[in-house]
């Protein structure tokens, strides 16, 4: 990178979509190498802006929902949008929307809407019994808690995690990400 100290950096053109797919320039990026390589040098600054380290240059990520997306591998262990698999399972959330979302070691990440059915059979009481109709609804209004029981996701966390309540529409703010980054970080 001494080579080339002063290469600019890229803003507006990578974006993660709501289900962890690289997009340039609003097109799917379709070659997997080239999603497995952006995969592996995905990262963050530590200020909340998210990039591809691309040789000497930044490529800045625009995220449509959260920087990283959380689904289920073959043998239903939890990982990342990028093929990582997260050591720690630090928080759980969900909205008014019915999204769920994950703050792991890797960072903050919604659950693939492919995999809720399976995060549904783990939503559990203070006991962590299975939550019924009645007590899901319950939940879902507001009134009453629910955890996510991470057993068998193959990572570390407590027994049971509480869900709580996240506003959809303030996750740059609640999770300390940048959404569209525009220029250089500040902080």
């Amino acid at each position: 990178m001494a080579k080339w100290p002063n290469v600019p950096a890229v803003y507006g053109w990578l974006e993660l979509t709501a289900r962890g797919e690289w997009r340039i320039k609003g097109a799917p990026i379709d070659n997997e190498a080239i999603r497995d390589f952006i995969g592996r040098n995905y990262m963050n600054d530590g200020c909340g802006h998210w990039f591809f380290q691309n040789g000497p240059q930044r490529v800045y990520v625009s995220v449509a929902v959260t920087p990283m997306v959380y689904r289920l591998d073959e043998f239903a262990r939890l990982e990342s949008h990028t093929g990582v698999r997260p050591q720690e399972l630090r928080a759980a959330f969900a909205d008014a929307a019915g999204r769920l979302y994950l703050e792991t070691d890797l960072g903050p990440g919604l659950v693939d809407s492919r995999d809720l059915p399976h995060f549904a059979a783990r939503i559990v009481d203070r006991e962590g019994s299975l939550l019924d109709e009645p007590a899901l609804a319950s939940w879902r209004s507001g009134a009453g808690d629910a955890y996510l029981d991470p057993d068998g996701l193959q990572v570390r966390s407590g027994p049971l995690l509480r869900i709580l309540s996240v506003d959809g529409d303030r996750l740059p703010e609640t999770f300390g990400f940048v959404a569209r980054p525009d220029g250089p970080s500040t902080c």
